[in-house]
């Protein structure tokens, strides 16, 4: 009888196996045939490298190079004492600390934690030395310190910055990469030396076509780097280096190039674009007799449609623009935006005013003189693009019967007509600094002829406020004068693209100073 029951169990026991075992074969099989059976750990598996790309590479050295490019790869290996945040907000990296001891004396009290990535430690030495090289190069980072006359090394952790005049918001000129001084003590500082650095990265392996950048050991928070390596490949030309982006082979690029969907397409890639850093503008003559009127100025900006010249000349690739500083910096609050284009304004402006439209002029007569809008209006005639901005905006004015000579001027007469300030209306272009000192639109000698004492005032001021919301409080009156006096007209700005593959995630968060924010979370 026992013998019979064991039997029974064996049996049973023998059926169970056999029937786990078919289920496991044939979930084996589905597996092979069906990949949605993969385990998720397999199927999010991350990639730990990054594959960048450049073209016209002339040195990986920041100081030597003037390729942009390089310029933006070298904030992950190199460091400067002030950085700016992703709204452009000055912030201390190898600096810990800073002060304005008077008006051209700064103390700069610097981290005591960095080391290079050869293991030597961070001094002050190597901020002078940089600062000496600076100003003995032409390099791109030179006029930052064109007014500095003295760097005192006070002990290792400590610089006296002594400058020849006042520069306003000097700390946003210390955002240039530092070198280490021991590591030129025994080499030449030339280009194909590939210096040490402080930052995330290090450059480990010098090849042919690319160099490997690894993590730097001795960066603070190295562990926290999900990119274990990035490789820097090469090309002879933008062209390859596009192609190479829309196949696959380039992780991230960014650009200016209002042109870059005819070279890499608009499919197969995730892109953030952003207002550049080139501010076209009218300056407005202030001085002179028709435009010394706040009227007239305010009928213009009404009559011209800055969309109309977005549009028909550089085919929507530029952002039309409120304000010098409205491409997102933290300090621009939006509080007083200029006219929208509204021809039934404008024309009500000048009537208000006292103008009427006769003989094909508006007119006036003030003190039994007849005053007629008619202006002088100054473009540089090499700039094509700007001609044609230029002709456009005469056309839109004449149409508001307001009169416009168009001077194309020589390269030659253009600055002329800009030192001795000998026109009413001029088409201006600058590339805007890293800085928030509106000194070229308000300061002494202004392109507008500009004078107001509450603006000297507020610009005084401004320059040695460290209450950020005093500061705050004086740039948005600053805001609200350029909005309701016009002494000019802002036009719009150039785009700036940073294109990067699909797969790349992390919470990318570039400007036009920097394309690597937060590449410590970066992964594929």
């Amino acid at each position: 009888m026992k013998s019979n029951y064991f039997k029974y169990i064996f049996i049973i026991f023998a059926i169970v196996i056999m029937i786990f075992a078919i289920i496991k074969i044939k979930n084996d099989e589905q597996k092979q045939e069906n990949p949605i059976y993969e385990t998720k750990e397999e199927t999010t598996q991350e990639i730990t490298e990054l594959e960048l790309g450049v073209a016209s590479f002339d040195s990986i050295n920041p100081i030597l190079s003037k390729n942009k490019n390089i310029q933006d790869i070298s904030k992950i290996i190199f460091e400067p004492l002030i950085t700016l945040t992703p709204d452009y907000k000055a912030e201390g990296c190898l600096a810990k600390e800073w002060a304005k001891q008077n008006e051209t004396t700064y103390i700069i009290k610097l981290r005591e934690d960095k080391k290079w990535s050869d293991g030597e430690q961070f001094t002050a030495e190597d901020v002078r030395y940089t600062i000496d090289r600076l100003k003995d190069s032409e390099t791109i980072y030179s006029s930052n310190v064109q007014n500095v006359t003295k760097v005192e090394v006070v002990d290792d952790a400590t610089i006296r910055i002594i400058l020849s005049q006042e520069v306003p918001f000097f700390e946003y000129n210390l955002t240039f990469p530092v070198l280490s001084s021991k590591y030129y003590i025994d080499k030449e500082f030339i280009p194909d030396i590939v210096p040490v650095g402080t930052g995330m990265y290090k450059v480990s392996e010098v090849q042919e076509s690319a160099l490997i950048l690894s993590k730097n050991d001795y960066y603070k928070e190295k562990d926290k780097l999900k990119l274990d390596k990035i490789t820097l490949t090469i090309y002879s030309s933008i062209g390859e280096l596009y192609n190479s982006f829309k196949i696959g082979n380039i992780d991230i690029i960014s650009t200016q190039n209002s042109n870059l969907k005819e070279y890499i397409g608009t499919i197969g890639y995730n892109s953030k674009e952003m207002k550049g850093r080139e501010h076209d503008f009218i300056a407005f003559n202030t001085k002179s007799q028709i435009l010394s009127q706040a009227n007239v100025r305010k009928a213009i900006t009404y009559s011209i449609d800055k969309s109309n010249i977005v549009s028909s000349i550089y085919g929507d690739n530029y952002y039309t623009s409120n304000y010098p500083l409205d491409y997102g910096n933290w300090i621009y609050q939006e509080i007083a935006k200029e006219p929208i284009y509204n021809t039934e304004q404008a024309k009500q402006i000048l009537i208000d005013d006292g103008w009427k439209y006769k003989n094909k002029y508006w007119q006036k007569t003030v003190n039994y003189r007849t005053q007629r809008i008619s202006l002088n209006f100054v473009v540089k005639s090499t700039d094509a693009e700007r001609v044609k901005v230029a002709e456009n905006i005469k056309a839109q004015l004449e149409n508001q019967g307001i009169r416009i000579n168009l001077i194309k001027a020589s390269n030659e007469q253009y600055q002329n007509y800009l030192k001795n300030k000998n026109y009413d209306m001029i088409l201006c272009s600058i590339n805007l600094s890293v800085s928030i000192d509106l000194s070229t639109f308000f300061g002494t000698n202004n392109l507008a002829n500009f004078v107001s004492d509450e603006v000297t005032n507020i610009i005084n001021e401004i320059k040695n406020l460290n209450d950020e919301a005093k500061l705050k409080e004086d740039y948005k009156r600053l805001e609200e004068i350029y909005a309701n006096e016009t002494p000019y007209l802002s036009l719009y700005n150039n785009k700036y693209t940073v294109a990067y593959s699909v797969g790349l995630t992390g919470g990318l968060q570039p400007n036009w100073f920097n394309q690597f924010y937060n590449i410590e979370e970066w992964h594929k």
